[in-house]
């Protein structure tokens, strides 16, 4: 699929999203008893190699940097077992106490994690999952990371209501006033293994949703930063290195690679970045798009980000694309969530 065309059919799912139109399909139906013969076999193949656990990763992380006057950040990880860390095996190996702990070096505060991201939830969860942030008796979290859609593809969800459920949650975090950082569906056309033709229909539905996905974001005032291709080649080339031991969820070396590609993201929208790499540098693709266009390209290009820009140009609302410069993250293992307090 083009990105031209990734970019029409992402409009037509945002859009449906927002105004409560039907589904669209992601496959054809003569597809579909052939697929669902590749996904049985996929099943008896995937996740035969771990457990469901998923370290304990909440508490506090950079203590060494806690003043008598600093609070810590709040840093609140939503969504699947991606953002919940299955497949490693300490917490620290995490994507939330990785994400946490590059936080908490850059911004030279600690910074407290707590995760409501629950192994094997679609986007129909997040209600939940917000439910819970928002129920916190505390200051509401500086900024969320919400991982999810992988399984809203495997389990076939319509991606209109996946979109929809995906909005929604952000728009709540946002009007209670919490930065959003989605990391788009990941591109399940790279899970070992998956065959012919179901990894060709898997990948292109990844893609697909993971643009809807950022145009659903970006207008309700989230940003996004591509999974799928960041994961995907990386995985591809280097499966034995960034598949966990089910072939399916990542490595401790794969999450890694995912939060270097998400936290300048986390800083930036916490004003943390360097102020000069906040404008568009021409030498690295970056500039203002139509969302959609942002969105379809984001979704072919590793650790993209789209953020809202103008609400409104010649083909309605246009977002500003950026390729940030990663940063490795030191992995860290969780102190308890509340600091100690200074005598007086």
């Amino acid at each position: 699929m083009t990105s031209m065309s990734r970019a029409r059919v992402a409009r037509r799912i945002a859009a449906g999203a927002a105004y409560g139109g039907g589904g669209v399909g992601l496959a054809g139906a003569a597809a579909v008893g052939l697929v669902l013969a590749e996904v049985q076999l996929a099943r008896r193949r995937v996740g035969n190699g771990t457990s469901p656990h998923v370290p304990h990763a909440d508490g506090l992380y950079g203590r060494m940097y806690a003043g008598p006057a600093d609070a810590p950040l709040r840093l609140t990880m939503l969504g699947d077992s991606t953002a919940a860390g299955q497949g490693v095996h300490r917490g620290g190996q995490t994507p939330g106490a990785l994400l946490a702990s590059g936080l908490a070096a850059l911004a030279e505060r600690p910074v407290a994690l707590r995760t409501v991201a629950t192994p094997g939830a679609c986007s129909d969860d997040l209600d939940r999952q917000v439910a819970l942030v928002l129920a916190d008796p505390g200051p509401v979290p500086d900024i969320c990371v919400i991982m999810v859609g992988a399984n809203d593809v495997t389990h076939r969800m319509s991606p209109t209501r996946s979109v929809r459920y995906l909005s929604s949650a952000v728009r709540r975090l946002r009007t209670a006033g919490t930065e959003v950082v989605v990391g788009t569906c990941p591109d399940l056309g790279t899970i070992e293994p998956v065959r012919q033709p179901l990894r060709w229909l898997a990948r292109r539905a990844s893609r697909q949703l993971a643009a809807a996905q950022t145009i659903g974001v970006v207008e309700q005032g989230g940003r996004t930063v591509s999974l799928g291709d960041l994961l995907g080649p990386e995985f591809a080339e280097n499966p034995r290195e960034l598949f966990g031991p089910d072939s399916y969820h990542p490595s401790a070396e794969g999450y890694a690679t995912a939060a270097m590609a998400v936290l300048p993201t986390v800083c930036a929208c916490l004003g943390l970045w360097p102020a000069e790499e906040e404008r568009p540098d021409a030498s690295r693709r970056e500039g203002f798009l139509p969302v959609a266009r942002a969105a379809a390209e984001a979704a072919s290009e590793a650790g993209t980000e789209v953020a809202a820009a103008m609400p409104s140009g010649p083909r309605g609302p246009w977002a500003l694309l950026k390729r940030r410069r990663r940063r490795r993250v030191p992995e860290q293992e969780p102190a308890p969530a509340t600091p100690a307090t200074p005598s007086s």
